[in-house]
């Protein structure tokens, strides 16, 4: 079989199985299992596929018309200026984050050697995004999984910061190391009962750990927020990933534990995504 058949069928078992991406994702597939980019595809579809290649390439296929994330099955993700290495157990980097990377680029412009914490830290996209823009940062993540502690760590070395950047497994509650001029954090903020309401793809494969934020939704952010009132120093800024509904509630969190709002910021969507705030 050659490129070219093998895509199409792929393109009609996705479709059939309701995958809105399904011609993306059989091109992202293809991609991966002969090693070239999507030109060399376009370029070369008449190209005949030995049995090992089709039989990897079906295999994806079946395993994405279940639903598995792209960014599972061929273990990484594009985030802001790098790729990184993900897996299952480790949530997958969005677009929307990226405003956090943006917005602590802005408020630290003419800053030089901060000291930054990322509590849950997950792949690292957030933490080593910061650090691979500014040369002088350090930078120390935490997080209570061990899959995330070890993926975060490939991504260390990946992109060369080892000598900047310490991760952690620890609970937030349990870590008492260093004060720290920056804050960031996308913690868990989906309510407990719209978890069965996400995208198959979401609900059915990435980690509820680091979804689940409780009932009303702002459990982990309290905690998140509750650490860093100790953990900052006096006049350092606290960046936090919400969701869409939350600007009011965590506003009022940050307030009663001593922090000024300095800024809501919305995503692609126009959504309340982001919250700046300074210790006082």
């Amino acid at each position: 079989m050659n490129i070219q058949a093998a895509i199409k069928k792929g393109y009609q078992i996705l479709n059939n199985n309701n995958i809105k991406s399904y011609k993306l994702d059989c091109e992202i597939l293809m991609s991966e299992v002969i090693q070239k980019d999507r030109n060399f595809i376009i370029l070369n579809s008449n190209n005949n596929l030995s049995k090992e290649t089709l039989y990897r390439y079906t295999k994806l296929i079946k395993q994405r018309s279940y639903g598995k994330p792209i960014a599972y099955l061929i273990g990484k993700k594009e985030f802001w200026k790098n790729e990184f290495t993900v897996g299952e157990g480790v949530l997958i980097p969005r677009p929307d984050t990226e405003i956090i990377v943006e917005s602590v680029l802005k408020i630290t412009k003419n800053k030089s050697h901060l000291n930054i914490l990322d509590i849950g830290v997950g792949s690292g996209c957030l933490l080593l995004s910061i650090l691979s823009e500014k040369k002088n940062f350090y930078g120390t993540g935490i997080d209570i999984s061990k899959k995330c502690i070890d993926i975060c760590n490939i991504n260390i070395f990946k992109l060369g910061l080892a000598n900047r950047a310490k991760v952690f497994k620890t609970n937030i509650d349990n870590f008492q190391c260093g004060k720290y001029d920056l804050i960031v954090s996308n913690p868990p903020y989906i309510k407990k009962l719209d978890l069965q309401y996400l995208e198959k793809d979401v609900r059915d494969f990435e980690p509820s750990l680091a979804l689940n934020g409780g009932l009303k939704g702002t459990s982990a952010i309290r905690k998140v927020v509750n650490k860093s009132s100790e953990l900052i120093k006096k006049n350092g800024k606290l960046v936090l990933e919400i969701a869409f509904d939350q600007k009011e509630e965590v506003k009022k969190i940050l307030k009663d534990k001593g922090f000024y709002i300095n800024k809501i910021l919305k995503d692609f969507a126009q959504n309340d995504r982001c919250v700046i705030s300074t210790k006082i």
